[in-house]
């Protein structure tokens, strides 16, 4: 991927805030395309500081959580053929984390939470990071473990209209990440080989699981996390969209 010169200086004093990305050393095939997790996209902190507001002194524990379970639940439900949408996920997470915390959780409070989920804001460097790639020639899609819905609902609340090539959902597999199912549609809606799609992942399991899968990987490390022990690194890492471009034009 080439970068015209204003491009560079643009990448140059972006990485300035959030950091070079860090490559793994070998020979890349040519990257044709991006398969995007949700979050490397959408900034979930607002939800987070929503959580606090609504339950002051409590919203931090329960964010975390709320977060955990989310997750787990997407594995589990994976592994025992119960498949639900990420939202209906959200909404038994959170009912979990609450009753787990001794929250009282009232019916509004519980829809606010989980309808902030269909209206997210991007991240401050998403845009300009994207209009490079897409530029550059870089085919780009969502692969999420959002829903139908959710994907719909939160691009058009950002303003991403026209970027994604697919919003490629779980849904459609009834499987979510790092089932191998959930990736394969990324090769098959690109119709590219797997080593020409790079996988960013916002979640350290998501990058091993990716890797494992057989993409090329970059984590948008955003939470500054260690990296999984799962026998599979990512490709390059970076604190933001702005290193994943810098990784591509290395």
């Amino acid at each position: 991927m080439s970068l015209s010169r204003r491009q560079l200086l643009a990448i140059t004093s972006l990485t300035a805030a959030s950091g070079i990305a860090k490559a793994s050393q070998g020979v890349r095939a040519p990257i044709k395309a991006i398969a995007f997790d949700g979050f490397p996209i959408f900034d979930p902190r607002p939800i987070f500081a929503l959580a606090e507001n609504l339950f002051p002194g409590q919203g931090a524990e329960l964010s975390k959580v709320w977060r955990t379970k989310q997750f787990e639940y997407t594995w589990l439900r994976t592994m025992t053929g119960h498949y639900c949408d990420f939202l209906g996920v959200t909404d038994d997470a959170l009912v979990f984390a609450c009753k787990s915390l001794d929250i009282e959780l009232t019916g509004v409070k519980r829809s606010t939470l989980v309808e902030a989920y269909l209206g997210m804001t991007v991240w401050p460097d998403v845009l300009p990071a994207l209009s490079m790639l897409k530029d550059n020639g870089i085919r780009l899609a969502f692969l999420s473990n959002f829903s139908p819905a959710m994907l719909d609902a939160n691009i058009r609340a950002a303003g991403l209209e026209g970027l994604f090539e697919f919003q490629l959902s779980t849904d459609a597999v009834r499987a979510y990440k790092p089932d191998p199912r959930a990736y394969q549609m990324g090769v098959d809606a690109f119709a590219l080989k797997r080593e020409e799609v790079l996988f960013a992942a916002f979640a350290g399991w998501d990058a091993s699981g990716a890797k494992l899968f057989g993409y090329p990987t970059f984590w948008v490390n955003r939470q500054k996390q260690p990296r999984e022990q799962l026998d599979a690194s990512p490709d390059g890492e970076g604190q933001g969209m702005i290193d994943l471009v810098h990784f591509l034009s290395s």
